[in-house]
């Protein structure tokens, strides 16, 4: 007969980090260590195009919104064109955009938040003309890979319906987890995009 064998329950165990905030965003850590912090306001004074705010919550499995996630977005500005020398379209760029910026979700809603221009259409591969979108990418404790996804504007129906990225998305009921609802708030415009890692309605990432 075999003996019984005496077992212990297994101890709950905690993802460590992340630590990327200290790195990549050291001013929302409590860290003054960059002459000029990274911000998550892209627009100025000087900015061309439509002022609008994105704001939102990185929501995991269980339906909690996460506190300690760093998002990092990229767009092209108002005319359709990336601040970066791999973009050769014959659009103009906008000295005052640098399209690019970073925020950390607030320790108690959970809300991250970003103020920056509507962006135009851009020319994709094959000169095929991708819908007004920005570029998202997600850290968080217990995410070890970035997520990358994209927000797709609820305005822009015409434009998302042609928009060859969205296309590849085989079952369409899951394109609109890309598609951020527009409103007005104290006069400003504001996108809601909320993130979802996983469950029901997950968001659709990309492996770029």
């Amino acid at each position: 007969m075999l003996n019984q064998l005496n077992t212990l329950r297994e101890t709950a165990s905690q993802t460590a980090g992340p630590y990327v905030h200290i790195g990549l965003a050291p001013h929302a850590a409590g860290f003054d260590i960059f002459e000029k912090n990274f911000s998550n306001v892209l627009a100025g004074p000087q900015t061309r195009g439509e002022r609008i705010v994105i704001e939102g919550r990185v929501i995991d499995g269980s339906g909690t919104p996460l506190r300690d996630v760093l998002v990092e977005i990229w767009q092209a500005n108002a005319d359709g064109r990336y601040n970066h020398p791999a973009d050769r379209q014959p659009k103009p760029l906008d000295s005052a955009f640098q399209g690019w910026g970073r925020a950390c979700s607030d320790f108690e809603t959970g809300l991250y938040r970003f103020e920056t221009v509507k962006p135009g259409p851009v020319e994709g591969r094959g000169g095929r003309v991708m819908a007004p979108h920005v570029n998202f990418w997600i850290v968080a404790r217990g995410i070890n890979i970035g997520l990358n996804t994209r927000m797709y504007f609820s305005d822009e129906a015409a434009a998302n319906a042609a928009d060859p990225v969205l296309n590849l998305i085989e079952w369409e009921v899951r394109r609109k987890t890309l598609i951020a609802e527009r409103s007005e708030r104290d006069g400003a415009v504001v996108y809601r995009f909320d993130i979802r890692i996983q469950g029901e309605a997950e968001t659709v990432f990309f492996d770029v």
